[in-house]
């Protein structure tokens, strides 16, 4: 099963949003700062969604002071913040609107220095069963590969996320 296989039966108003805006650089950008404007904490990133769909999500920040450590590389926790938009993008496109979902937990590994921008990419191919009305949450793991300018992967992430039926 491909990314494109993973469909979302119910359209969430963030994944709609999307679809409208994204035809052009322009309205990327638009979403793009939408998102940093519903989760200020994501400003911090500067993050550009490049690609936001079932199963996929890509999402890019600069290299800028606002996210260097002590030997001026892009920061751990900065590394972490992107991750988190790509799993959150993600699971706005990917979870039906019928359900809800949460961060529940996060395994790092910073695998190389990231010295130039980076790129997120989560992708979840197959979508585990989710739990119907009034039924028990469900966990489910997005991995995520956040890659440099040359391709070079630099972090990856395992985030698990609660999904749960909407009240």
């Amino acid at each position: 099963m491909t990314s494109q296989d993973v469909a979302s039966p119910a359209t969430n108003p963030t994944y709609a949003m999307w679809r409208k805006l994204s035809g052009s650089a322009i309205g990327k950008g638009v979403f793009s700062a939408a998102l940093c404007l519903r989760v200020p904490y994501f400003g911090s990133v500067l993050p550009r969604v490049r690609d936001m769909r079932p199963g996929r999500c890509e999402v890019a920040a600069p290299k800028w002071i606002g996210v260097h450590n002590h030997i001026k590389t892009f920061h751990a926790i900065a590394a972490c913040n992107l991750a988190e938009i790509a799993m959150g993008m993600l699971a706005e496109a990917t979870i039906p609107a019928t359900h809800r979902w949460i961060p529940k937990g996060m395994s790092v590994s910073y695998v190389a220095k990231a010295g130039t921008s980076l790129t997120a990419v989560a992708e979840l191919p197959e979508l585990p069963q989710l739990p119907e009305d009034g039924g028990d949450g469900v966990e489910v793991l997005v991995p995520v590969d956040i890659r440099d300018r040359s391709g070079r992967t630099v972090v990856t992430a395992d985030i698990t996320i609660w999904v749960t039926p909407r009240k």
